[in-house]
């Protein structure tokens, strides 16, 4: 079955890049020239997506304003003769077919997922979380899609982290099936040195059958206090079986402020209008070190 729904949980506080994200939603902060919710909703619609649910919360308008049409601002643009500029900011909203639910109380990325229950209804969905911008020649939505459409479970996009940093992600058991793929059978989120099934962690992308909502109507709280998402995919994982897709983008952390300079200067370098001007600069501060 074809995907052709995304949920992007994105009500975060952002908390790890105050004081930027006192009055600016995380995912609107730019990588160059585009804000990273951009770069999530390109790579849902270059998946085939059509339809896409952003969870969001309190603060988080400036969201809905950049998916909008800005009459204003394009009428501007064509006085002045910026034609190509134009076509590209009218462009944005006709990137997918976008919807916004709020996010009432952050109860964690499990209860995220649930506020799209309705949106979803009967179908499979992809969800992007929205810390995690990946950047590469495929979509990563996309090859978790094609993964899904192949095997009929539901996928798990898939790093490997080093031991000593993977207790503040998750780790997943699997088995190598006949084709090489990553059978998932168990796993746990933040696991402490004793409990690492895997140096493979899920990382900012999964596709998820219409069961996943029963699992997380009656999951308890876990790490953090909060539902996590991780803990009803085990469920899930247990009962009907998941793969898992070591996808082939880089995924930068926008939740974090390495991160988010990683992703500037990654994109940066190869910026068709300053790509020159930032490789100077790398090698500058490069020499200066």
């Amino acid at each position: 079955m074809k995907i052709t729904k995304a949920v992007i949980p994105a009500a975060g506080l952002g908390t790890r890049v105050l004081p930027a994200t006192k009055s600016i939603p995380k995912e609107m902060l730019p990588i160059v020239d585009k804000p990273a919710i951009q770069y999530i909703v390109e790579e849902a619609a270059a998946a085939g997506i059509t339809d896409i649910l952003i969870i969001t919360g309190r603060g988080k308008s400036a969201m809905e304003d950049h998916f909008d049409r800005a009459p204003e601002l394009e009428e501007r643009l064509l006085r002045s003769g910026k034609q190509a500029l134009c076509d590209e900011v009218a462009g944005i909203s006709r990137i997918a077919n976008i919807q916004y639910v709020r996010q009432k109380e952050t109860k964690g990325l499990g209860h995220a997922v649930l506020c799209a229950k309705s949106f979803a209804g009967d179908d499979p969905f992809a969800v992007l979380y929205g810390d995690d911008v990946v950047i590469g020649e495929k979509s990563a939505t996309g090859e978790l899609c094609e993964a899904f459409e192949r095997y009929g479970k539901g996928v798990l996009g898939l790093k490997k982290i080093p031991l000593d940093k993977i207790g503040k992600y998750s780790s997943v058991r699997y088995e190598t099936g006949p084709d090489g793929e990553k059978q998932v059978g168990d796993m746990i989120e933040k696991p402490s040195p004793d409990q690492v099934m895997s140096p493979y962690a899920i990382i900012g992308r999964v596709v998820l059958p219409p069961s996943i909502f029963e699992i997380l109507e009656r999951t308890a709280p876990g790490a953090g206090g909060e539902i996590q998402l991780t803990d009803a995919m085990r469920e899930l994982a247990v009962r009907e079986g998941m793969i898992g897709v070591e996808y082939s983008g880089t995924r930068f952390d926008m939740g974090s402020k390495a991160g988010i300079i990683e992703a500037i200067l990654t994109v940066g370098v190869s910026h068709p209008e300053i790509g020159p001007e930032v490789r100077e600069l790398i090698r500058r501060m490069a020499a200066s070190l």
